[in-house]
C-alpha cells in the first residue's frame, strides 16, 4: 500500500539527481551563502498567505510538515518517520521521529501537529488553501509521538498534501508571531529579517537530523532587477540566483569559469488569467477568441528566450497524469477576429492587464500578448502594481480584467473547482470531475478523470495557458548541492555547501 500511494503522489516525475560533482565531494560544513531571490514575501506565515515568495524562504529552511517533496519529486518523511493507512483508506496515523525540537529548545509532539491542522481547518484562520485539508473529520493524538487523522470520505491527494507548504507544524505558544518572527524545527532559525533588504537564517543547533545543514548562515538577498542580480552575482555579493535568472543572463554565465547554471524544470504554470465574473470575459466566444489571438511561441521566445515548456491546460508536463493538448487550439487571429464578430464585439473592446512588479517573466510576457491581441483589436492598458497590491486586489478580491502570474503550487488543478478563486470560475461538470478524482484509488482510473478535467478546461478557454517556467538556477562554483530541479517551491538550503 505504501508504495503505490507514494506513486500516486509524485508531485513531479523529473528527477533532479545530486550532479555528478557533488556526488564526487564529500560535504563540508560552515560558511554563509547568500541567494538573490527578486521578490521579498510580505510576510513569514505560509499558512495564512498564498504567496509562493514565502515558501521559497521559509518551507523546508524554517518550517517543516510531516512529509516532503524532496529533490526527485517524491513524497517523503519529514518531521513523520513513518504513516499507515487504514483498510478504508480513512485514517492514517503518522508516528514523529524522535528528538524533534523548535527552535526555541521545545519539543515538537503530536499536539503541535493537532494543533496545526485544527487551526488550517479554523474559518477564523486565513488559510487561503483550506480546500486542501477540508476532508480531515479529526484529528488524534495517540501519544507524544503518534497522531491519527480520520477523514470524512476517502482522498486519494490526502498524502501530497501533506506535503504542502501550508501542512507545515508551528508551535501554538508563539502563533501571534508566525508572520514575522517564525519558530519552526528547520535546519535553520530566524536571525534576522530587514524589510526591503533581507532575510539572515542561521544553523539550528537542535535540528534532529544529526550532520545537517552544512551552512553556517543563509541570506536571502531580495533583488527585483535581473541585470542588478546578475552584477551582484559578478560581484561576489550573492553566491546563487534561485529563481528568476532572465534566459539572456543565463546565456552569459553560462560562458564564465566562475559560474554555472543548472537546467531543470518546475512546477510553475506561467497563464494568462481571466477574471469570468467581468464582461466581455464571462464568454466563452471571447475567451476562445483571446486564446487563438495569442502565439505561444512568441510569449515563451520573447518572456523567456524559448526556454519555456508550452502546455494547453492548467498542469506541467512532468505530472504523471498531464497529458499534451498544445496543439489543440492553435495561433490563429483570424479566426479569433471572426468569433469576437460573432460575441458581438466587431471593434475588439478595451480591458486593463494588472502585472506583478516583481517578476520580469509576466511584465514580459504581458507585453507581448498586448501588442498580439491588438492585431484583432482588443486593447489593454498594462498596469504594472507591487506584490502586494497583487495579491490583494488580484487573488483576494478578483479585482481585475486581465493577469499575467505563475501558479507554482505543484498539481494545484483543484482550483478550478473553487468558484470563489480569484478567476471566479464555476462549472460543476469540472467540480464533479475532482470530486470523482479525490474518490478514486485506482491509478488507472484516477488518470483518466485527471485528463478529462484537463480537457474540460481546455474546451471551456478558462484561461490561456502559455509556458511551463524553467529553472535556471545560477551560481559560483563552489556551490554544491543545489536542487537541479523545482518539483516544489522550495529553495532547500538543508544539503547545500560551499566546496573550500
Amino acid at each position: 500500500m505504501f508504495n503505490r500511494m507514494v506513486l500516486m503522489f509524485l508531485a513531479l516525475g523529473v528527477g533532479g539527481l545530486f550532479s555528478s560533482e557533488a556526488l564526487a565531494q564529500k560535504p563540508v560544513h560552515g560558511g554563509t551563502l547568500t541567494i538573490a531571490l527578486s521578490a521579498e514575501p510580505p510576510g513569514l506565515d505560509p499558512t495564512t498567505n498564498p504567496g509562493a515568495t514565502i515558501k521559497r524562504v521559509v518551507h523546508y529552511n524554517l518550517l517543516e510538515g510531516l512529509l516532503k517533496v524532496d529533490r526527485k519529486g517524491k513524497v517523503v518523511p519529514a518531521l513523520a518517520k513513518s504513516y499507515k493507512i487504514s483498510k478504508n483508506g480513512r485514517e492514517y496515523t503518522f508516528t514523529l521521529q524522535k528528538g524533534i525540537m523548535f527552535h526555541d529548545g521545545t519539543p515538537c509532539t503530536a499536539a503541535d501537529v493537532k494543533f496545526s491542522f485544527e487551526r488550517i481547518l479554523d474559518p477564523k484562520t486565513a488559510a487561503p488553501y483550506r480546500m486542501f485539508y477540508e476532508g480531515i473529520e479529526s484529528v488524534q493524538v495517540l501519544d507524544p509521538l503518534t497522531v491519527k487523522f480520520k477523514l470524512k470520505k476517502i482522498d486519494s491527494n490526502f498524502i501530497f498534501n501533506v506535503a504542502r507548504g501550508d501542512a507545515v507544524i508551528v508551535a501554538g505558544r508563539a502563533i501571534d508571531q508566525l508572520k514575522s518572527l517564525p519558530i519552526g524545527t528547520g535546519p535553520f532559525k530566524l536571525a534576522e529579517w530587514k524589510r526591503g533588504d533581507s532575510v539572515t537564517l542561521v544553523k539550528n543547533p537542535y535540528y534532529y537530523i544529526k550532520g545537517t545543514p552544512y551552512l553556517d548562515k543563509v541570506i536571502f538577498k531580495f533583488i527585483p532587477d535581473p541585470s542588478a542580480q546578475l552584477a551582484a552575482l559578478r560581484a561576489g555579493d550573492v553566491d546563487v540566483i534561485a529563481y528568476d535568472l532572465s534566459p539572456e543572463n543565463a546565456v552569459l554565465l553560462e560562458k564564465d569559469s566562475r559560474f554555472k547554471v543548472l537546467k531543470g524544470n518546475t512546477t510553475t504554470e506561467v497563464i494568462l488569467a481571466m477574471n469570468h465574473s467581468r464582461k466581455p470575459f464571462n464568454v466563452r466566444r471571447v475567451r476562445e477568441a483571446i486564446t487563438l489571438a495569442i502565439d505561444r511561441q512568441a510569449v515563451i521566445q520573447g518572456a523567456v528566450a524559448g526556454n519555456g515548456t508550452p502546455i494547453g491546460s492548467h498542469m506541467d508536463p512532468t505530472n504523471p497524469y498531464y497529458v499534451d493538448l498544445t496543439g489543440l487550439y492553435p495561433y490563429h487571429p483570424e479566426k479569433a477576429r471572426q468569433l469576437l464578430m460573432e460575441a458581438g464585439y466587431p471593434n475588439g473592446f478595451e480591458a486593463v492587464l494588472r502585472l506583478p512588479e516583481p517578476y520580469a517573466y509576466a511584465r514580459r510576457s504581458g507585453e507581448i500578448i498586448a501588442d498580439q491581441l491588438s492585431q484583432v483589436g482588443i486593447k489593454l492598458t498594462i498596469e504594472v502594481i507591487q506584490w502586494g497590491q497583487w495579491i490583494d486586489r488580484v487573488f483576494k478580491n478578483a479585482d481585475y480584467d486581465l493577469t499575467v502570474i505563475g501558479h507554482a503550487e505543484p498539481f494545484d488543478i483543484e482550483i478550478y473547482s473553487r468558484p470563489g478563486y480569484y478567476f471566479r470560475y464555476n462549472n460543476p461538470t469540472f467540480q464533479e470531475l475532482m470530486k470523482s478524482a479525490e474518490r478514486e484509488m485506482n491509478e488507472p482510473k484516477r488518470k483518466k478523470i485527471y485528463e478529462a478535467a484537463q480537457r474540460v478546461l481546455a474546451d471551456d478557454f478558462v484561461n490561456v495557458y502559455l509556458f511551463v517556467y524553467p529553472a535556471l538556477p545560477a551560481m559560483k562554483r563552489e556551490v554544491m548541492n543545489w536542487w537541479n530541479d523545482y518539483p516544489t517551491i522550495a529553495v532547500d538550503a538543508t544539503e547545500v555547501y560551499i566546496q573550500k
